[in-house]
């Protein structure tokens, strides 16, 4: 597979120098904050390395990650130095190391122009572009991006519109687009988690198959690759050098092997309780969600194919299957998203769709989190403005009154994140962020949660607490159906599986 990067080994003959990223001591600044991020920071990239950064949230990857991409201020000057770039063509670091994250900020597309139901549509957006145009975006050669996403596995979607990919598909296209830009550095923030690529949730296939891709371009090609993972996160077997965060500082530093010892000694002391959660019967109660025969196509391709499946109060699903299986399509049925809802045998809340009700009546009753919908939101707003924004069913801020603020900040302290309420969601890691969204889908105390990848981004320890909470605070008439690749994740409340597999059929 190498022959795809030998277009890109052009650095390698210009650098003798080995070392690639240095900072010494260097006081590390968020723009537009006084406070530095990171103090004292000394670290060194060498070309012989194969760097991944670990930690739990807030431990400061994401912002060591943009540090080493060129993203932060540094002060003195001389503290940051960047031996692999080519100073001819740009002076600034940022232009040479790319960074992929969640956000897609290239200019190419914009989240703000376009609204979430518009994914589920038969016809394409307005100013719609392409995922062939978001990669074509500086005139690349067609050859190229055709062979990029072939590697990738995203060659069969060049003419889908860019804002109806799957979370993952889109993870997949912002790596692509940094890889046509021939950079110097190629930084990834968390390309195995669920938050940006359904990498913010891909399959264990998918994740495999990006590490196996992420190894030939880190072994096989003069781009260097740095990998910001989750502890929990599958660890590649061609990485030589780990280094794990803590409360905004490297505390320790060393090999894979010596990595995997530490590791385990931590999953020691979050271990959850291996004791059984009691079971309901809950084959009396009244469906919430009754599907029958679901069918749903696109330009006469089929996404989902004869789907019978029943909800009843009260119980708590695993909704399980592989990327492109269909699982977001499905969720959207039972959020009041998906226009095709209307031409099927639906029924939520005891309702048949179709007999006259709102999209706004579905929603008030529930709850919901995903990575789509999280791109849709403003990082300018607080914690405590996202999280109140799930009171309306918006991703814009509006007034919430006294009662509504008290909820939000029961919630959070529940969550063990109540300091978290008055900061901006640019100035959070992607756990952060999904923590406060969490909550947004908790906020009206809802009849049905959606929970579609929640963990993505989320530390062992934030995964165990969210779990804690669903036992201990979850009422028995509400009712819980979850996404997500990570069978590990499941809680132990989780008790009843749905499985589709590929094509949008139904397996269980």
């Amino acid at each position: 597979m190498s022959h795809l990067f030998r277009p890109w080994t052009r650095h390698a003959r210009f650098y003798s120098t080995k070392t690639l990223v240095q900072l010494e001591n260097a006081q590390v600044y968020r723009y537009g904050v006084r406070e530095p991020a990171f103090k004292n920071l000394s670290l060194t990239v060498n070309d012989d390395q194969r760097l991944v950064i670990v930690g739990p949230v807030s431990a400061g990857k994401t912002t060591l990650a943009e540090t080493i991409a060129g993203r932060h201020s540094i002060q003195p000057l001389s503290a940051g130095k960047w031996p692999i770039i080519d100073t001819s063509v740009s002076p600034y670091a940022s232009d040479h190391v790319h960074l992929v994250s969640f956000k897609e900020n290239s200019g190419m597309f914009s989240y703000s122009k376009h609204y979430y139901q518009e994914r589920f549509n038969f016809s394409d957006p307005d100013n719609d572009l392409t995922l062939a145009q978001y990669l074509n975006g500086d005139e690349k050669d067609i050859k190229d991006i055709e062979k990029v996403a072939k590697q990738l596995n995203i060659d069969h979607l060049l003419e889908l519109s860019f804002v109806k990919l799957s979370n993952g598909q889109t993870r997949r296209a912002r790596i692509a687009k940094a890889l046509l830009k021939k950079p110097s550095m190629l930084v990834l923030d968390e390309p195995l988690s669920t938050y940006y690529i359904r990498i913010l949730g891909l399959d264990v296939d998918h994740r495999q198959h990006l590490l196996q891709v992420l190894g030939n371009l880190a072994t096989k090609s003069s781009v260097p690759v740095v990998l910001v993972l989750r502890p929990q996160d599958e660890f590649p077997s061609w990485a030589t050098d780990v280094i794990e965060l803590g409360n905004m500082t490297i505390q320790w530093k060393g090999n894979p092997a010596e990595y995997q010892e530490r590791r385990a000694k931590q999953l020691e002391s979050v271990k959850s309780d291996n004791s059984s959660v009691q079971t309901v019967d809950t084959s009396n109660n009244e469906p919430i969600v009754e599907m029958k025969n679901v069918k749903v196509t696109y330009s006469g391709n089929p996404i989902l194919r004869d789907i019978t499946w029943t909800v009843r109060k009260g119980e708590r699903w695993a909704l399980l299957g592989p990327n492109g299986s269909g699982k977001t399509t499905l969720l959207s049925f039972l959020t009041g998203d998906h226009p095709q809802a209307y031409a099927n045998d639906l029924s939520l809340f005891g309702r048949r769709r179709g007999t006259g009700e709102s999209i706004w009546e579905i929603k008030e009753r529930v709850g919901l989190v995903s990575p789509e919908i999280h791109l849709y939101f403003n990082q300018n707003l607080t914690a405590l403005e996202a999280a109140g924004t799930g009171f309306f069913d918006v991703v814009v801020p509006r007034s919430i009154n006294q009662d509504q603020t008290r909820i939000i900040k029961r919630l959070f302290l529940e969550f063990g994140i109540d300091a978290m309420l008055e900061r901006k969601l640019q100035d959070m890691s992607t756990g952060e962020q999904r923590m406060v969204l969490l909550v947004r889908s908790l906020v009206k105390m809802p009849n049905l949660i959606i929970w579609d990848e929640p963990f993505q981004g989320l530390d062992d320890t934030m995964i165990h607490n969210v779990n804690e909470w669903l036992e201990q605070h979850m009422r028995p008439d509400q009712t819980l159906i979850m996404v997500t690749h990570h069978e590990e994740e499941i809680p132990r409340a989780v008790n009843k599986r749905f499985k589709l597999g590929p094509g949008g059929v139904q397996v269980n």
